[in-house]
């Protein structure tokens, strides 16, 4: 599969508008205004873009701590997730849950959660919700590979399969959890979508910093999901850049080899892209970066207005808080 020339133009300017963000939040979080941990997904981009390029407004989504792609991708509004980081008022979650609990119910972006494999369930609840009210629409649930190791992922796949729930399961392996490579976490004979389909999902492994195939994986379990009403599984073999918490490179601490994130950050897609769209004379050069210039305006003006917005009040924290 080959991307057409709209296909192209589009997953660039998409994949642009997330890579630029996070790297404006990755320089203005030393400034101390942004008080919440984040998780940055740059170098992960391209199954966010592949995703937002075949989801429907009325699927559902959940996500994980690094969650800011995700949100973009199902339409959520740029405005509203920096105004959360920020901790203000006008967040998509009113100041309160930050960059790791990020809810946009207009879009349908049901929640992102700081602990891990704790959206999972969450989702597959949600699922079976919709089905129950005759819902006919996709939920996606985004999961790393750190969360094949949780026991609610079993649970949330049996029961999935077991009610013919229309879930789509993403999981980003980018080989880490934290500080701790996937070899020393599962047995390296085992593939994770090897492991999945042992349980008795459709399953289904890619590059995750392939756009094609990235498309097309996402195309094939959205048309086999709908058709069959079973679960899919999707495995992206993908690669973070930058640290698992924070806003820096961490190749000081020596958890991982020089060479393997050179290999990851020499694929990178934003630059594939722009040069493919360039030599097929897709845009011009002034056509192009008359379109970076807009959103790089777009995202200076999210974080301008962001600064200025109110923070919650007492009474607006404090509302729909409980405690027995």
């Amino acid at each position: 599969m080959k991307l057409i020339d709209n296909e192209l133009i589009d997953f660039y300017k998409i994949f642009f508008r997330m890579r630029k963000t996070e790297e404006k939040i990755s320089k203005e979080y030393h400034l101390g205004e942004i008080r919440c941990p984040v998780h940055l997904s740059i170098g992960q981009e391209t199954v966010s873009v592949a995703f937002s390029m075949t989801q429907q407004l009325s699927d559902t989504a959940i996500s994980t701590h690094r969650a800011h792609a995700h949100y973009l991708a199902k339409g959520g509004n740029l405005n509203k997730m920096i105004a959360e980081i920020y901790g203000k008022v006008t967040g998509c979650s009113r100041g309160r849950g930050g960059s790791m609990h990020l809810v946009d119910k207009d879009v349908g972006f049901i929640g992102s959660s700081a602990i891990v494999g704790n959206s999972i369930p969450v989702g597959v609840g949600y699922s079976l919700a919709k089905k129950l009210n005759n819902d006919n629409s996709i939920t996606y649930i985004f999961l790393g590979d750190g969360a094949i190791e949780e026991g609610s992922f079993y649970e949330s796949i049996n029961f999935a399969i077991l009610k013919n729930l229309k879930i789509i399961f993403v999981c980003e392996n980018n080989l880490y959890s934290v500080y701790t490579r996937l070899s020393e976490r599962q047995p390296g004979s085992r593939k994770i979508s090897d492991l999945v389909q042992g349980l008795g999902v459709f399953t289904y492994i890619g590059d995750g910093s392939n756009p094609e195939q990235c498309l097309k994986l996402f195309k094939n379990a959205r048309e086999n999901c709908l058709k069959t009403s079973e679960p899919q599984f999707i495995e992206f073999e993908t690669y973070r850049w930058l640290e698992h918490c924070g806003p820096n490179n961490d190749d000081n601490l020596s958890y991982r080899p020089i060479s393997e994130l050179e290999f990851w950050m020499s694929k990178d897609q934003l630059v594939v892209l722009r040069s493919a769209i360039l030599e097929q004379k897709l845009l011009s050069l002034d056509k192009l970066i008359e379109f970076e210039e807009f959103i790089e305006s777009e995202i200076e003006f999210a974080f301008n207005q962001a600064r200025k917005d109110p923070y919650p009040t007492i009474e607006e924290i404090l509302k729909s808080q409980y405690a027995n």
